[in-house]
């Protein structure tokens, strides 16, 4: 046998991010009410804050999808730029945002951002790892509008929810898991959404490669390769 047959084609997986698919329990439910108050936010800002693999850039493909929003890397812009851009763009999320205030200079850029959007009508969806008030912000006026508007804490997937993503992520690469599998996979895997993509990632690549379906015995070799 060659390595070509022994190996899968290693294809593009794109999981459906619409809205609807989006699965909701107690550590994620407040920041999904908010999304679905859109258009009718007190303010034209909104932010979502959690830990890396919590669901935030999830949230912010969902919003981007209702909202006609698109993502704004804040970089390598002149204000002018920015300004054309947001002519076109009426609703932007911003991922890492407390990664991007790193200066005086990157708070003042923001902060005309802000007020542009502010001014004419325009939302903005801010997703961080911190808190706003652990930020640091530099800027007075800047740090006003920040604590004016909502902030969302999203906690690390529960149980449940680990349960139901893990059932989703299989789904959408049409794979079919005996429960008991499942139930085996959730008392042991980290809690965190990008452990439950890489876990499904690996697996099937296993059992597309071994021509097998993802049993107890596969579900324990990824297991032990990620460290669990």
């Amino acid at each position: 046998m060659t390595l070509f047959n022994q190996l899968p084609f290693d294809f593009d997986h794109r999981p459906s991010l619409d809205g609807n698919d989006y699965l909701v329990t107690v550590s994620n439910k407040e920041a999904v009410l908010w999304l679905d108050k859109w258009p009718s936010w007190y303010s034209c800002c909104c932010i979502i804050y959690g830990p890396s693999g919590c669901g935030k850039s999830h949230l912010g493909n969902v919003f981007m999808s209702m909202s006609n929003a698109v993502s704004a890397k804040l970089d390598h812009h002149s204000l002018e730029e920015f300004d054309n851009f947001l002519d076109i763009n009426r609703n932007i999320v911003v991922d890492d945002i407390d990664g991007k205030l790193k200066t005086l200079a990157d708070e003042e850029n923001f902060l005309h951002i802000y007020n542009n959007l502010s001014l004419t009508g325009g939302n903005i969806l801010l997703l961080a790892s911190k808190a706003p008030v652990q930020w640091e912000l530099k800027l007075a006026d800047l740090r006003s509008r920040i604590q004016a508007s909502p902030a969302i804490e999203i906690r690390m997937p529960d149980d449940e929810l680990i349960y139901a993503v893990l059932i989703k992520l299989f789904s959408d690469r049409q794979i079919r898991i005996d429960l008991r599998v499942l139930e085996y996979i959730v008392k042991r895997i980290d809690r965190s959404f990008s452990s439950a993509q890489r876990f499904v990632e690996r697996a099937d690549h296993i059992a597309l490669t071994q021509k097998k379906k993802i049993s107890l015995s596969i579900a324990r070799q990824v297991l032990n390769d990620m460290g669990f």
